[in-house]
């Protein structure tokens, strides 16, 4: 009977998985780009910083390029929300004046 197979366990002094957050950074660009390019700048440094063993500083980037990309897009969503409002608010006067 064959048993089923289990991977082997990571080496000790493997590389940690940590996220980049690059998709978000990059979709962020299409909300508030200033923030946007400094969450790319620090979520492409992730994936460098574990290849060179810096973890804490890998855990930092990351840190930070989440922190920018969604306070970009956040920052994106309401300034599309305010400007939904004000046309809605223009349009809604404009037709009361008109008459």
């Amino acid at each position: 009977m064959s048993q089923p197979w289990t991977p082997p366990p990571p080496p000790i002094g493997a590389p940690a998985n940590i996220p980049n957050y690059l998709i978000p950074a990059i979709l962020s660009l299409f909300c508030c780009w200033p923030l946007s390019i400094v969450a790319i700048i620090f979520a492409a440094q992730v994936n460098g910083k574990v290849a060179a063993g810096d973890i804490q500083g890998a855990m930092a980037a990351s840190k930070n390029a989440k922190l920018f990309s969604f306070i970009a897009i956040g920052i994106g969503l309401a300034c599309g929300l305010i400007y939904l409002l004000l046309m809605v608010l223009g349009v809604g006067l404009g037709a009361l004046t008109s008459h």
